[in-house]
């Protein structure tokens, strides 16, 4: 007979602590985020997202020399290899921008001299790399879905900037490049996240960082992960007008369907960079046909809190904010996973730097005993 080892069960490892991070601070019960101690409304509102590359990878603060390096780095690092260029070129357009991205990420492995290399050092080395062509492979793979010529990266242009400016061949407003950069910021670190978790997994058996890297992105792909704020703005798309709230919302808590942007699993109040992107969706809409997005996100935000007492979540008011800045509907979890990448490359870095591969156990319920029947009697 098969003897059951008694263990405890939490579905979805909730509540169960794989690991120890000085990187990000979620305080679910009161609605707080924090990098390396620092609130993430101050950092949305004064610093840049090279900025927070450097404070997650170092864990404090740049001094401007410093900063001014790291910005530069990311400037040089932009381009593609020609044979990665030729394979983008090469793709199917009708497939989902994240699986591009996936593969991509992927085949960089091949045109790192020292791929295998799991320093730190090396380590923060090639994060500063796909951070600075994640925006590249983006925008080019958009621009030729759409039978449009690949735009090259301006040196000349910040961070935000110059992704803005490659999908669409004009530089934006400084408002706009300023919604991005605080998109990228407010996204790129939130404690053990999935797509976080699956890069630790990844790396914490000793393969490259690119494995790592392409872990995180096929978990961040998914729609209980990454895709939500690209559901949120779906949704608001066919609803359409304030005027037809009411009875689409309605009719989706009738149904027990979930409307897209509400809840997280650890916060239990609103998330705090939901509020940081409500401000920004009222302002950067505010007097333009987009308007009606964000008066349609506060009415939908409204009737669920009403109905429901649920929290929205930081896609819900991100959505509106990506659309009216430009950004097609089906690149905004790229756009996250732009964000998310400084974090995932500070994760594998911090794993590394006390690793233990991580091998939880499962609780078998099979049945105990069961005698083997001969293939001819059964």
């Amino acid at each position: 007979m098969i003897q059951k080892e008694e263990t405890s069960f939490s579905k979805g490892l909730e509540g169960v602590v794989a690991a120890q991070t000085s990187l990000s601070f979620v305080d679910g019960q009161a609605g707080r985020l924090f990098y390396e101690g620092i609130e993430i409304a101050d950092l949305a509102k004064y610093s840049t997202f090279p900025e927070i590359c450097y404070l997650l990878f170092y864990g404090r603060l740049p001094q401007k020399n410093a900063l001014n390096e790291l910005s530069q780095e990311l400037i040089s690092l932009r381009f593609l290899p020609k044979e990665i260029d030729e394979m983008i070129q090469k793709m199917p357009r009708n497939v989902n921008p994240m699986a591009v991205l996936r593969t991509v990420v992927s085949a960089l492995a091949f045109h790192d001299n020292d791929p295998d290399n799991l320093s730190k050092d090396a380590i923060l080395k090639k994060g500063l790399r796909l951070i600075a062509q994640f925006p590249t492979i983006v925008a080019a793979f958009d621009r030729l879905r759409r039978g449009e010529k690949v735009i090259a990266p301006k040196k000349e242009l910040d961070h935000a900037t110059n992704f803005l400016y490659m999908l669409s061949g004009v530089k934006p407003s400084e408002v706009h490049a300023k919604a991005l950069d605080s998109y990228l910021i407010l996204l790129a670190d939130h404690g053990l996240n999935a797509s976080t978790f699956a890069a630790r997994v990844t790396v914490a058996t000793l393969s490259d960082y690119y494995s790592a890297i392409t872990s995180a992105i096929g978990t961040l792909k998914g729609d209980l992960h990454g895709s939500a704020n690209q559901r949120a703005m779906e949704m608001f798309l066919e609803i359409g007008n304030v005027a037809n709230v009411d009875a689409y919302v309605k009719n989706l808590l009738l149904n027990h369907k979930k409307v897209m942007g509400f809840g997280h699993r650890v916060y239990k109040t609103e998330d705090p960079r939901a509020t940081v992107f409500r401000e920004i969706a009222k302002n950067i809409c505010k007097n333009t046909p987009n308007q009606k997005w964000y008066e349609i996100s506060e009415k939908v935000a409204e009737i669920v809190m009403r109905e429901k007492k649920i929290y929205c979540n930081v896609d819900f008011y991100s959505a509106s904010v990506l659309y009216t800045i430009g950004i097609p509907v089906d690149l905004f979890t790229t756009v996250f996973a732009m964000s998310r990448v400084a974090g995932w490359t500070a994760h594998v870095a911090e794993q590394l730097a006390d690793n233990r591969l991580i091998r939880p156990q499962a609780q078998y319920v099979g049945p105990t005993h069961q005698p083997y029947t001969p293939l001819a009697q059964r």
